[in-house]
């Protein structure tokens, strides 16, 4: 359930491009400084979005460094530093990658491997962050009880996933939260939940796993299931486009915000037209020209 959130790179600004690689290698060093080295092979660019619009909403500035990174230990690279927002969203990265990793091998039975690599960094997450893994259970619980009583309503399955997005957001801006960010980060899990459930579609039919729209339509093939049923599909999606839309401008942004505009805007549009047409979600930070700026 992690991936799909990622910039339009073909519509995005050079300097936009810079801020993502930097906030993604923070969120990766701090990863490995909040819940250990392990952790760090979980890092997800949906949390790379989210310290970003997080840091915009709390007029939290970013501070950008020239560090060496493990990757690249010769050139210095611009990376975000550590701040109380990143760290925050670096437990979050690791308490969500381990739900994920359990949901693995209760669904197909595999991944117990990831699954125990991941527990020492999510519980290093849970002390450093207890509020944010005990909104976490709930949400998660009541989504495994919808997927056991194969759940055909669409909205009713993925509400459980946009209801925790909301509620960790309103923990992690505090006086900042408001109905419409609120609003905007259900919409933002919702679309995921349903994007990650689509694209899954014919995988979850042959592993005999729960998916929503298998429920709701009951369609052999992903391709068949559009063809019956594509305009409800692209309503479902379209209103969470909409929502988002209507919200963003009510949000306060406390510096230029071109980046998660792109995202929100361009980015989700963009990857949902990729899983429809059955393109492989394959865009990279490393496709930018980070060079360039």
């Amino acid at each position: 359930m992690f991936g799909y959130i990622q910039p339009d790179i073909p519509h995005m600004y050079v300097k936009d491009g810079v801020l993502y690689k930097a906030l993604y290698c923070g969120l990766c060093k701090s990863l490995g400084g909040c819940c250990g080295q392990r952790a760090r092979m979980a890092l997800s660019y949906d949390m790379t979005f989210l310290s970003a619009l997080l840091h915009n909403l709390t007029n939290t500035d970013v501070r950008i460094e020239r560090k060496h990174c493990i990757l690249h230990p010769i050139a210095r690279r611009p990376i975000a530093a550590d701040d109380e927002i990143t760290r925050k969203v670096a437990c979050l990265n690791a308490a969500l990658a381990y739900y994920k990793a359990g949901d693995d091998v209760e669904d197909e039975n595999k991944g117990r491997f990831a699954r125990a690599w991941l527990h020492g960094g999510a519980r290093k997450a849970e002390k450093l962050f207890p509020q944010g893994s005990a909104l976490i259970r709930p949400h998660m619980q009541q989504l495994h009880r919808l997927e056991r009583e194969n759940c055909s309503s669409i909205d009713a399955a993925a509400d459980p996933f946009g209801l925790l997005i909301a509620d960790l957001s309103d923990e992690c801006l505090g006086s900042f939260a408001t109905e419409h960010t609120r609003a905007l980060f259900y919409g933002i899990g919702k679309w995921v939940y349903l994007i990650d459930a689509l694209d899954d579609y014919e995988k979850d039919i042959k592993k005999k796993n729960y998916n929503p729209f298998y429920a709701a339509f009951g369609d052999a093939t992903r391709a068949e299931m559009l063809q019956k049923n594509g305009e409800e599909v692209d309503f479902i999606f379209r209103s969470v486009f909409a929502e988002n839309a209507e919200r963003l401008p009510k949000l306060r942004f406390y510096f230029n915000h071109d980046l998660t505009d792109n995202i929100i805007l361009r980015g989700l549009p963009a990857a949902t037209r990729r899983v429809l047409c059955g393109c492989k979600n394959t865009i990279k930070p490393n496709q930018i020209d980070w060079n360039r700026a």
